[in-house]
């Protein structure tokens, strides 16, 4: 029994598609339902079964399921205590990252990993988390800070220590300028620009509350920089989580009741990373837990 089957078969496990486990380990279908053939034989068990179009883990694959992790996790564990011993780690780490005030959390760690780690490089994607996921999902980047609640069954995550809040973006010479919260009241047939996505339409709808159906949503985006240049243009007032940024002419007012949102650092599980990548993973669940 290889290791290099054993990884195989958790991925193929994740992504519940020969197909797509294949394209995502770099070699042909073919070869991939070769080797799974041969584990199955060796062992005497059925590994998957096929339900709706996509395959699932048998009793007997669920269990292999278990053992290759601690397998695979110790064998990669024993290789990190001893192939850097006397050497310093470089590379580079990509990152996907959405506009959250719990940014500022990820880049101190980075921060201080760099420290110790001074010769490693990153590269930091803007986006938001639907994106972001799939970017992950693909290969493309390592690591996401997202917002939650997202579907994470793929993913590894740690919860950032820091909440968004949501409010409102309005001209600092709007009348709801010197206001000290905004109510769901207050919005009634304002232009209203807010975020794209399911998650995001669902905890709005709940805070207008009964005011729901006189809201007048005349735009969305994705970025909320990009957002707030429909409130400088008087497309209409923003409403989208706080930043730790200055708007030319405009002011952030919170929300009543109040409104908060988690994000997480998520990374695909089974997934085998760079020493580089999995050397901050590690560092990042310390940081985060302390």
């Amino acid at each position: 029994m290889e290791l290099r089957v054993l990884k195989y078969f958790l991925v193929i496990a994740r992504e519940e598609n020969f197909t797509k486990a294949a394209k995502q380990l770099h070699i042909t279908q073919p070869t991939l339902s070769r080797q799974i053939a041969q584990l199955e034989d060796e062992l005497g068990v059925t590994l998957f079964e096929r339900n709706n179009h996509k395959i699932i883990l048998s009793e007997d694959g669920m269990i292999l399921k278990r053992r290759a992790q601690e397998i695979l996790s110790l064998a990669n564990k024993t290789k990190q205590d001893f192939l850097y011993k006397d050497e310093y780690l470089e590379g580079t780490i990509s990152i996907g990252c959405g506009e959250f005030q719990a940014t500022k959390c990820l880049t101190d760690c980075i921060a201080a990993f760099r420290k110790e780690h001074p010769h490693i490089k990153y590269e930091l994607y803007s986006g938001n988390t639907y994106n972001i996921k799939d970017n992950i999902e693909r290969g493309l980047i390592d690591i996401g800070l997202m917002s939650c609640p997202i579907d994470l069954s793929k993913f590894e995550s740690i919860e950032m220590p820091l909440k968004e809040t949501w409010g409102v973006l309005v001209k600092k010479d709007s009348l709801l300028a010197c206001k000290e919260f905004i109510e769901p009241q207050d919005l009634i047939d304002l232009p209203i620009v807010t975020s794209i996505g399911d998650y995001q339409e669902t905890i709005l709808n709940h805070w207008f509350g009964k005011y729901q159906d006189q809201m007048n949503i005349v735009a969305r985006g994705n970025l909320i920089y990009n957002e707030a240049l429909f409130a400088q243009s008087n497309v209409g007032v923003v409403l989208g989580i706080k930043l730790n940024y200055d708007y030319k002419d405009l002011c952030f007012i919170p929300l009543k009741p109040s409104l908060h949102q988690q994000t997480a650092l998520a990374w695909k599980k089974e997934q085998f990373f760079s020493p580089a990548t999995t050397a901050f993973i590690k560092y990042a669940k310390e940081y985060f837990k302390r």
